[in-house]
């Protein structure tokens, strides 16, 4: 029984184990803790205020909107309260002949408070109003009045702030469930699809990949979550793309590469992590947004490739076909990268040393472009 609980802890596959300790998700959130902090560095979050309520979620945005509204509708209530007791407004205190109130029906700490939120609201039902007996009031009434234009500002601009963040509009960017392994155009390939479910576009995008894993240095030094970056090439080019329709971004896998070590046996067993990034600036608003997305070894299949997922309509349209967005068909691939490079240097090897003499006894290199014509001799002869 305690090997199989064990078996069950320590035994499992190495996907579950990439799927859990993977630093950024498949929606592009970066799963990592920051600890033993100084308590001191807290105060850096206060002084960036503006950056933290717009970061901070949106259950604790609506409960600081209740509370700062709520909060000094009732700290002005006790002001207005202690006016009215100050001057001897209130019910069961001796009143002079000729007592003039400086506020009206501000009976209690109840009616205070109604008065307060009509005075920062500007409700002004008109049952309660300053007689303007007292100067006092005219200045309170002054501050709580620049107080609520504030807190509105704030708040207002906050939520406007979360609404419009870049984050939003990555959420219509979406990158393929997995990645591919195949050749195209002649080279071992890394291919992965990303799409732009909206029609405005990005301007000025850009794709880049990191491989993030655990190397270990010469001198025996660990880095844990070593950067080593992965260049991705697109048919559209590799900057400024029209991304108005999906592209399949492929990285050549040679000599350069950190996947050229790789085979189609040894890739499931592999532990890194690959990050692909898309920076671009929304058409719409102007601003700059970045989504990004991760990929484990056994979420990338070796000998596959994408399903087309772009055709033409008969009334002239272009149409996405988004079912087959992250559906790969199995194809003829090299088991590793060195078999591809042995098989084509051979090919090109033997190319080259096939003699093809010419009639003057030289070595000629064979066109296969070149279209013989057969031309006949003519009969007639010039002679100068």
């Amino acid at each position: 029984m305690f090997q199989l609980i064990q078996t069950h802890i320590h035994g499992q596959p190495a996907g579950h184990r990439g799927r859990r300790t993977r630093l950024v998700t498949k929606d592009g959130r970066c799963n990592i803790e920051f600890g033993n902090i100084e308590y001191s560095n807290h105060y850096a979050f206060l002084a960036d205020v503006w950056t933290t309520f717009v970061e901070i979620r949106w259950r604790f945005v609506l409960l600081l909107f209740v509370a700062s509204f709520t909060g000094s509708w009732f700290v002005f209530s006790l002001l207005w309260y202690w006016v009215a007791k100050s001057n001897g407004d209130l019910p069961g205190q001796n009143h002079t002949d000729g007592h003039v109130r400086c506020i009206d029906n501000v009976n209690g700490l109840t009616t205070a408070f109604l008065y307060s939120l009509e005075t920062q609201t500007t409700i002004g039902y008109g049952g309660r109003a300053l007689t303007g007996h007292c100067a006092g009031t005219v200045a309170l009434i002054m501050v709580q009045s620049l107080v609520g234009v504030f807190i509105n500002c704030f708040m207002c601009g906050v939520i406007l702030a979360k609404i419009s963040l870049p984050k939003k509009r990555a959420k219509t960017i979406t990158f393929s469930a997995t990645a591919v392994i195949c050749l195209k155009k002649g080279s071992l390939c890394l291919l992965i699809r990303v799409a732009n479910l909206r029609k405005t576009l990005l301007i000025g995008s850009q794709i880049y990949g990191k491989l993030l894993q655990t190397t270990v240095t010469p001198d025996g030094e660990t880095i844990i979550l070593d950067q080593v970056d992965i260049n991705f090439t697109m048919d559209a080019g590799k900057d400024n793309l029209f991304f108005v329709c999906p592209l399949t971004l492929y990285h050549v896998i040679n000599r350069s590469s950190p996947f050229y070590e790789l085979s189609a046996d040894t890739l499931p067993q592999q532990d890194f992590e690959l990050v692909v990034f898309l920076d671009g600036m929304a058409e719409s608003t102007s601003s700059s947004c970045q989504v990004r997305t991760s990929y484990v070894p056994q979420e990338i299949q070796w000998g596959y490739s994408f399903l087309p997922i772009i055709s033409r309509t008969k009334t002239g349209k272009y149409r996405v076909d988004f079912s087959n967005f992250s559906k790969s068909v199995r194809v003829t691939t090299p088991h590793c990268a060195h078999c591809f490079k042995t098989d084509v240097d051979h090919r090109n090897h033997s190319n080259q040393s096939q003699p093809d003499r010419s009639r003057h006894g030289k070595l000629g290199i064979d066109n296969r472009g070149f279209e013989v014509i057969e031309v006949q001799d003519s009969l007639d002869i010039t002679k100068m």
